[in-house]
């Protein structure tokens, strides 16, 4: 019993918030330490949009984290939500994982983010990722910098599209971890439903295969998810919401080229999602500047 109570006592828990100007790869780190794709990715920024909860399982530690959208100047109302969850995640965390991108700084929205960081009480872990990107003596000075702008706890220069030294940056965080027992069970992954992340990686899908051609005025909505037999399939129909006529001829594409490789696309990574057979309907609506109507918004989640 005592070897219990020893055990329990030496385990940490805690949550953690990753923070960062869009486009830092803040998704991409996550899903590097979590060795699953819980988030989804694009080089295009904002991609995140809402706040995933990602669960990391260690021998005498659970870290919990937030992966929330990119921190930035807002004036559109789909945006001005971004931003306000990206903030929120900073009260209620054990300590702050803040995401700089050293090949690309975004001087306007980092010091957005270091102001709110300059109210927080929790420790701040900074991140200097993309290090693969620049050289060691420009490294160097820009640890320096980021050294004289805030009491961080640690400081790592990492790259999460390569996993360099990311399991170094994890040690930093299980050492700040306060003491405390699992807070999820060991198999969790994401307390995120699973129609959620379907509609996540369709986004993605539409994201990625439609270049610089389609603005962020896409959303989208699982509009049936049926399980009956799910062990042999899974059957999905899903609408991307778009704000124009024009925005739905880019996604569905000359003859429904580009919608058809959308759903193959997404389809893949949904039934790896899901470990099972999937049939994936895609619709394309056009709903008149959603991005800025608050009913719009909340109907889609944001």
């Amino acid at each position: 019993m005592s070897d219990l109570m020893d055990a329990s006592r030496n385990f940490k828990s805690g949550f953690v918030a990753i923070v960062g100007a869009p486009n830092v790869g803040k998704s991409t780190l996550l899903n590097r330490m979590l060795g699953e794709k819980v988030s989804i990715t694009s080089k295009k920024p904002q991609t995140t949009r809402n706040r995933i909860l990602g669960i990391l399982h260690r021998p005498e530690a659970q870290l919990i984290f937030i992966d929330t959208p990119g921190v930035h100047q807002a004036s559109r109302a789909l945006n001005v939500r971004i931003v306000e969850a990206a903030l929120l995640a900073l009260d209620d965390v054990d300590l702050i994982l803040a995401v700089s991108d050293v090949s690309r700084p975004d001087p306007v929205s980092e010091e957005l983010l270091f102001k709110r960081l300059a109210e927080q009480k929790h420790p701040v872990v900074l991140a200097l990722n993309k290090i693969d990107l620049v050289d060691k003596n420009r490294l160097l000075a820009i640890i320096d910098t980021w050294n004289r702008r805030h009491d961080f706890k640690e400081i790592v220069p990492i790259s999460a599209s390569r996993g360099t030294q990311v399991d170094s940056l994890i040690g930093v965080m299980e050492r700040l971890m306060p003491a405390g027992p699992p807070l999820f069970p060991e198999d969790s992954l994401t307390d995120v439903p699973e129609r959620f992340l379907v509609g996540e990686i369709i986004r993605e899908k539409a994201f990625r295969l439609t270049g610089q051609e389609l603005p962020y005025s896409v959303a989208v909505t699982v509009d049936s998810f049926s399980e009956e037999n799910r062990q042999k399939q899974v059957t999905i129909h899903a609408t991307l919401h778009v704000e124009r006529p024009s925005q739905k001829a880019i996604i569905i594409g000359k003859n429904g080229a580009k919608l058809k490789q959308i759903g193959q696309d997404a389809r893949k990574d949904i039934e790896r999602l899901l470990g099972t057979r999937v049939f994936l309907k895609l619709f394309v609506r056009v709903q008149k500047n959603w991005s800025r109507d608050t009913r719009a918004l909340r109907r889609f989640g944001y």
